[in-house]
């Protein structure tokens, strides 16, 4: 059974990592699925190719979420193409890691553009969409980084908390039309960026999992498909944490 078959999903920052994979699990169960990249054209075109090859429509858009004005344009151009948006998947994000003493505003500033003030941006300018038509799921990705904090990662963990203070609001805004909003906090997951960790990092990192295993974007993706789909109509409001029982 196809999940999402009829449906337009919006997904963020989508050419890697768990932005793809997201994309390919919602393709795979029928979702016509509108991106968003920021420096590849060639990379946005070969994801477009994995996409279509589900048999669904797929199209990347190169659009900064951290802009106002070039994300309210992005919907526009989704909408005019795709005549609909029922899913949104705020995933864009990036990391400045230090301590604070050797953090610069310029790190703390890029941080909450990119990780936050694009959710506020996105989630701004879809809800009219979503308010004509009286239904709609938005997903913000958090972290569990900003459920528990951590050292070196005040302004990812303030970024990523602030995602799920603004995500509990919203539910509580946009409930009465059917418009659903929900937050995912992965914990450990494997990918091109955490790769790049080296194995002590990883290993360390791992003795905190009870499940002992790093996640995958597959898990990820899996969390978001339930939360896009109608099996969680009556689901909001709610940070779902994919981090191997990492916060238990």
């Amino acid at each position: 059974m196809k999940l999402m078959e009829g449906k337009v999903a919006l997904i963020t920052g989508a050419t890697r990592g768990i932005g793809k994979g997201v994309a390919m699990k919602l393709a795979e169960h029928g979702a016509n699925v509108a991106f968003t990249y920021v420096s590849s054209p060639e990379k946005a075109g070969l994801v477009e190719k994995e996409l279509a090859a589900f048999g669904i429509k797929a199209k990347g858009y190169q659009s900064n979420a951290a802009d106002y004005a070039a994300a309210e344009q992005l919907i526009a151009d989704i909408v005019a193409d795709f005549g609909q948006i029922d899913a949104v998947v705020n995933n864009a994000g990036i990391t400045r890691d230090g301590l604070l003493m050797r953090m610069t505003e310029e790190n703390w500033d890029e941080i909450m553009d990119v990780n936050l003030k694009s959710v506020f941006n996105i989630t701004k300018h879809v809800q009219r969409t979503m308010l004509k038509q009286r239904s709609g799921s938005i997903i913000n990705m958090s972290s569990i980084v900003g459920v528990k904090g951590n050292a070196g990662q005040s302004n990812y963990a303030a970024s990523k908390a602030g995602i799920i203070g603004f995500t509990k609001s919203i539910a509580q805004e946009l409930g009465s039309r059917s418009i659903r909003c929900n937050a995912i906090a992965p914990g450990f997951i494997e990918t091109e960026m955490t790769g790049e960790l080296g194995e002590d990092v990883m290993t360390e990192w791992l003795k905190t999992v009870p499940l002992k295993r790093p996640g995958t974007t597959e898990d990820v993706a899996n969390a978001v498909l339930f939360l896009a789909s109608d099996l969680s109509t009556y689901v909001t409001g709610q940070t779902l944490s994919v981090c191997g029982g990492m916060l238990t």
